[in-house]
């Protein structure tokens, strides 16, 4: 697998423009086409209390216009970046879709979606929440989010975690991750397991998948651990230990609301983050 085409959701909030530049520097190191996708949000129903002024005979006209126009402001700005950070197969797509279905319709035609963590920046005039949990749900492509805090996002990632718990969606995800690992001067693929699960070793075929990444270029080595703690703390903790400057792992092995009743690694590592991470549903 090549990532030939990286989709980037662009938006309004503070990280937009930190977002835009990981996706163009993926692109460049892929030889990949970047599209800078822009909903104007007009069918997510909410807009900044003072946008509009007070008066307005045609508010729903105003509203539009005005949403049309931030969007264009978006999409001039992703532009001068590109200009001025050197030559890339780039184009723009401004949609008036609902935002999570436009980027999960979008997502579809890419072989890579890169999307922010949740941002408090656009809090107060959006209904979009966790998008990058709903578009990994939706789009059936790989999703690269970049943390909301932080900005160590310089390079290529070369130092990478690669969570493997042998499951559909972490072999998924470590798939799809194969083009930066290649590029990566460390990879390590960690294994955890609470006390009582003496057989997880024995599932996982970790020395078969260091050999199926050997064949593939990928020069891994692997490490196994024990926790009390939950898996999302654990694995948190060894990307921290590591170095790490990107995470790779599967996302939702159960259902939704299995997740959300159980508190599931997922959600955990969506809302605590601080290195970007690679998934795959």
């Amino acid at each position: 697998m090549n990532y030939r085409t990286i989709l980037v959701h662009l938006d309004h909030s503070d990280r937009s423009p930190l977002r835009g530049a990981v996706a163009a520097r993926w692109s460049r190191a892929h030889a990949a086409h970047l599209v800078g996708l822009v909903p104007t949000a007009l069918h997510d129903g909410v807009i900044p209390a003072d946008a509009i002024a007070t008066g307005m005979s045609d508010y729903i006209a105003e509203s539009a216009d005005y949403l049309r126009r931030r969007a264009e402001a978006i999409a001039r700005e992703f532009r001068a970046s590109i200009a001025a950070s050197g030559p890339l197969s780039y184009e723009v797509r401004l949609v008036d879709g609902a935002t999570v279905d436009a980027v999960a319709r979008h997502g579809r035609t890419s072989d890579l979606v890169v999307l922010g963590q949740d941002d408090a920046s656009s809090r107060n005039d959006t209904v979009v929440r966790a998008l990058a949990e709903q578009v990994l749900l939706e789009a059936g492509q790989p999703v690269l989010v970049v943390p909301s805090a932080g900005d160590a996002f310089e390079g290529m990632p070369k130092n990478v975690v690669v969570a493997w718990d042998g499951s559909r969606e972490a072999a998924m995800a470590l798939r799809a991750a194969l083009p930066a690992l290649r590029q990566g001067v460390r990879v390590t693929l960690v294994s955890l397991r609470h006390p009582r699960d003496e057989e997880q070793a024995q599932r996982l075929l970790v020395p078969e998948m260091i050999q199926y990444l050997l064949r593939h270029g990928v020069n891994a080595r692997a490490e196994s651990g024990v926790t009390e703690s939950s898996f999302g703390d654990a694995l948190l903790s060894r990307v921290s230990d590591l170095g790490a400057d990107l995470l790779v792992m599967g996302g939702y092995g159960h259902s939704r609301l299995r997740e959300r009743i159980a508190g599931g690694v997922s959600r955990q590592i969506f809302s605590q983050m601080t290195v970007p991470v690679l998934m795959a549903h």
